[in-house]
């Protein structure tokens, strides 16, 4: 199939400035256009999961894994709480454990499109390493292409819906589209996990990351640049800030309950990264931040939300920090409130649900036995015509000597 020129042209360009964005080199953004808003969801459209790999990543991931009306297409892992090597190491290790070694994991982003910033490095060591949590090895390796280029390739098909669940910094989406507004036509709908908008900030949850920023969420505060390019594009959002989160505690027993009956992997797997945050969990601190937008984006009843027109803080004293904009035209549909009921409820069916097996390996069919070459006949010799009777006289003249064998005809070499 022949491709346009102008269309050719425009996805040419498109690359060569994505390469230019993860160079570090400027590229002004597209102008958005018009927003849609976001159609009803339906189990059939594929997801890509954009992830930092943190614990509660995984335990989202765990989540949809669980799912049987789910397609995860792909999870592309971007710079933040995890390295980006060891996030996409941890999250193939899970695939394997849920039974789904077939979806690819495509490495993504380093470093923020701006910035600087980063997690402690305390918690980025336990992210990477995973103290106290069992999984299984695995051969499988990300996939050769970028994450970039993955996306730019798979969002240039307007006739293929997809949605996204963004629960990390948002740098992966924003190096596509900052480009061309073409990117957001077959995105059906990017849930993100992230801002905190009338309730505090967590950059200092824990007392390990000294800051008089009290206002922004990690994942914001990691790539605000990255944040208020998504923001700024036509993508129909909607966003799972602190303020639903906050209304989902993880609870002792909810831990008890869950280590109780766990005996499925993913049930085991998750006891093990909850239990590993007990003190947390008993000191009501812990939440389900990424866990909760999984829920949302696979039953979207989990949260409320109302529309708010977002602006992220990309400089100063407040970076990262979101701000709803009252007058301006919606962006994003914002969580303020959250079923934990319901949360638990289909967090723990999902988590139960037995694992694939593995398809079995095909034996091979025995080799079969080369035919039978068909059994000749032999001829029947001629008949001899009889011999003159010799004279008495004397013998034949070709006869041997009566004394020796008849010469044997030597072998074919």
């Amino acid at each position: 199939m022949r491709i346009p020129s102008f269309a050719y042209n425009r996805f040419l360009a498109a690359a060569i400035a994505a390469a230019l964005v993860l160079a570090g080199f400027p590229v002004s953004r597209a102008a958005a256009s018009p927003r849609r808003p976001a159609p009803t969801l339906h189990s059939a459209t594929p997801v890509i999961v954009d992830t930092d790999a943190g614990i509660d990543d995984l335990l989202a991931l765990a989540f949809l894994l669980g799912r049987r009306d789910v397609h995860i297409e792909a999870i592309t892992v971007v710079n933040g709480l995890c390295h980006v090597s060891s996030g996409a190491n941890n999250v193939l290790r899970l695939l394997q454990l849920a039974g789904h070694p077939e979806i690819p994991v495509y490495e993504g982003a380093t470093a923020p499109l701006a910035g600087h910033a980063a997690f402690p490095e305390s918690w980025r060591k336990d992210a990477d390493t995973l103290p106290g949590v069992t999984l299984p090895a695995t051969t499988a390796k990300p996939q050769a292409q970028s994450a970039s280029s993955f996306l730019m390739r798979r969002l240039a098909d307007s006739k293929r819906p997809v949605r996204i669940l963004a629960l990390g910094p948002l740098t992966n989406l924003a190096a596509v589209l900052r480009v061309e507004s073409w990117g957001v036509q077959p995105i059906q709908e990017i849930v993100i996990m992230g801002g905190a908008l009338n309730v505090p900030g967590n950059l200092g949850d824990g007392g390990y990351f000294k800051t008089d920023n009290k206002t922004a969420e990690w994942n914001f505060y990691m790539d605000p640049l990255a944040a208020s390019i998504v923001f700024s594009s036509s993508a129909p959002i909607r966003l799972i800030p602190l303020d639903a989160t906050q209304q989902v505690p993880i609870k002792s027993e909810f831990l008890d309950k869950l280590t109780a009956d766990a005996k499925t992997p993913l049930e085991k797997f998750a006891a093990e990264v909850l239990g590993v945050q007990k003190k947390l969990i008993a000191e009501g601190v812990y939440f389900a931040w990424d866990p909760l937008a999984a829920v949302a984006l696979a039953d979207p009843t989990a949260v409320s939300t109302i529309p708010m027109n977002i602006s992220i803080t990309e400089y100063g004293t407040d970076t990262g920090r979101s701000v709803s904009i009252p007058g301006k035209a919606p962006n994003a549909q914002v969580a303020t409130s959250a079923n934990a009921d319901l949360f638990r409820r289909e967090f723990l069916e999902a988590l139960a649900t037995p694992t694939p097996a593995p398809p079995p390996t095909p034996t091979p069919a025995p080799a079969a036995a080369p035919p039978k070459a068909p059994a000749l006949t032999p001829k029947p010799a001629p008949a001899a015509a009889p011999a003159a009777p010799p004279k008495a006289s004397s013998p034949p003249a070709n006869a041997a000597p009566a004394s020796q064998p008849a010469p044997s005809q030597p072998p074919k070499r």
